[in-house]
């Protein structure tokens, strides 16, 4: 998904870390100068922006207009001006390879704008260059978009870190100058800013856009965190343990960048294929201007002429730019959903898949859980547990207990008292005098309310991807509810 211009080095990236990314990868196609590749002199530093490209096209249209007017002059003039807005720099480049007998795109384009030229052909020579151009701007804005997208990855983590100074107060700072080792307050709702440790505080916290899980992750002390994921409830200190550009987000966008260098079987295949192929048409291009005169009659204007004719439309520019851009293009769409492809290899032998495995439950999620089953147990009336459990969970803002809360009928009465929010673990409250808790199992076990055939249950019910929450009073577990995504 990102690719291959000069103009967008990693030092020009947004998001932190990003100057210590690697530069993007090149996008080769050998044999023809459509290439990108480092120094095959193609720099689209040199193409004009749109506006001079208009410009340039309406001048070609306007010297064709005066060639079929039988305005030469004219025509000649609105030529030379529509070439040197939109193509000096192509001409440039083209006249530096054919000295290196180099002979890829550039090079064929210059020598047809100069054999235009010299027969007299004035607007096509215009028209040429300037419908070149267009296509190459298209290409580079392609590129540029795919790059952007990859690189919009590293917004997930925010610019700043609240780092906790030895007086207790906290000091924002750019997250490129917090060192390692600092502590990090991170406040609920917040983004992690860095790849860190937990040092104090529990609460849970939105992996899903680093490791695509769509269930929140308890974090308490001991417990890593990742730049880019959400603390959801309590208040986290966090020790920083890796520089910004070496968090686990900007490890995944090297990786799929490095991966994006990697040339797919059909890049190498028409690699080498242009490098034969460009040079041949070259060689026949001159055999038919110099023979096409004593063989076939024809004058030396019109071999010359239909010599750069096979040139300009026999060269392999559309394929090779196409292969390059089609798997950069297919990457980046992917990445935009959530795929990581590593590489067009990869994606190429893709097309051979047959059946999918995913090693775990919980990676393709939609992001809105549903209560899918419920039970009493302990011989608990269903319609009073659902009463109680509906009001603990509709005062949450936890995913899981807003997901129970609307699969449940509600509550003709709202008696809650004494709310507590238990991070990790789920809340406790009194309902009519009595205490109950919301929670996982964990809080079950600290109140000694968890047994063997608990937590049997609960394992059958996490086989099947679900999340389990357990409504308990002070005497026994008294409800089951079952969440899935």
């Amino acid at each position: 998904m990102s690719q291959s211009h000069s103009s967008h080095s990693a030092s020009h990236s947004h998001g932190p870390g990003a100057a210590n990314l690697p530069p993007p990868p090149a996008s080769a196609c050998s044999g023809c100068a459509c290439s990108t590749s480092a120094g095959d002199g193609h720099d689209h530093g040199t193409l004009p922006g749109w506006p001079r490209i208009a410009a340039a096209l309406a001048l070609a249209t306007g010297a064709e207009a005066a060639h079929w007017m039988q305005q030469d002059y004219a025509g000649m003039a609105l030529a030379v001006v529509a070439i040197a807005l939109s193509g000096l720099g192509v001409y440039r480049v083209g006249l530096k390879d054919l000295a290196r007998l180099r002979l890829g795109i550039h090079a064929l384009m210059a020598v047809a704008v100069t054999g235009a030229f010299l027969i007299g052909q004035w607007p096509e020579a215009a028209m040429v260059m300037a419908l070149y151009v267009a296509a190459e701007r298209i290409e580079d804005g392609a590129m540029d978009r795919a790059r952007h997208a990859i690189r919009q990855l590293l917004q997930l983590a925010p610019a700043t870190a609240d780092v906790l100074q030895p007086n207790g107060s906290t000091l924002s700072l750019p997250v490129d100058q917090v060192p390692l080792g600092a502590t990090v307050r991170i406040a609920p709702g917040a983004h992690v800013p860095l790849d860190g440790t937990v040092t104090h505080g529990s609460s849970s916290v939105n992996q899903a856009p680093i490791t695509g899980e769509s269930q929140l992750a308890d974090k308490a002390a001991g417990d890593p965190l990742y730049a880019g994921s959400v603390n959801q409830q309590g208040e986290l200190l966090m020790q920083v343990n890796a520089p910004p550009g070496d968090t686990l987000i900007a490890r995944v966008v090297r990786a799929v960048e490095q991966a994006q260098a990697s040339k797919a079987p059909i890049q190498r295949f028409v690699d080498r294929f242009a490098a034969i192929y460009t040079p041949v048409v070259f060689a026949l291009a001159v055999l038919l201007a110099l023979l096409a005169p004593p063989l076939m009659g024809w004058t030396w204007t019109q071999s010359t002429y239909q010599a750069l004719a096979l040139l300009v439309i026999a060269c392999p520019c559309a394929l090779v730019i196409s292969t390059p851009v089609t798997v950069v293009s297919a990457l980046t769409a992917a990445a935009r959903r959530g795929i990581l492809i590593k590489g067009g290899s990869a994606l190429e032998a893709a097309r051979g898949l047959r059946v999918v495995a995913l090693d775990k439950t919980g990676t393709l999620t939609t992001g809105s859980p549903a209560l899918v089953q419920w039970r009493a147990l302990n011989g608990a009336d269903a319609d009073a547990v659902a009463d109680v459990a509906w009001q603990l969970a509709s005062r949450s803002e936890h995913p899981v207990s807003r997901a129970i809360a609307a699969g449940l009928p509600e509550a003709t009465h709202n008696g809650v008292q004494n709310l507590q929010a238990l991070p990790g673990r789920g809340v406790q409250a009194e309902v009519g005098g009595q205490r109950w808790w919301l929670g996982n199992l964990r809080l079950m076990r600290e109140q000694g309310l968890a047994d063997a055939a608990l937590e049997d249950a609960l394992a059958q019910q996490e086989r099947q991807g679900r999340t389990v929450t357990l409504l308990a009073d002070a005497q026994a577990v008294r409800a089951l509810f079952a969440v899935a995504d």
